[in-house]
């Protein structure tokens, strides 16, 4: 009987592949890519609750919830890192 991998057509992965789970760090990483993107472009940091930017990662577009990831860091600014902090701030960030 052959390997479910090989019957299902799966190939492994090559080399400097990684998985499709990023790390907090790997998200925060690209949030704060959105945020750059959004406030070079508007000027300003006050995206509506649900405003969805784009982003070009690797060649493929990404949705990242810029509107949430915003207003969710805001409630939660306390546990941010003083460097987290200051990233945002200097973006204007509304606290």
């Amino acid at each position: 009987m052959a390997p479910l991998g090989s019957t299902l057509g799966l190939e492994p992965a090559g080399p400097g592949a990684q998985s499709g789970k990023l790390t907090a760090d790997g998200k925060w990483a690209l949030n704060l890519r959105a945020a750059r993107q959004y406030h070079a472009r508007e000027r300003h940091l006050r995206p509506g609750r649900k405003h969805v930017e784009r982003l070009d990662v690797d060649g493929q577009p990404v949705d990242i919830k810029l509107g949430t990831f915003l207003d969710n860091t805001r409630r939660r600014a306390d546990k941010l890192t003083p460097n987290r902090r200051a990233e945002l701030d200097q973006l204007g960030m509304r606290w």
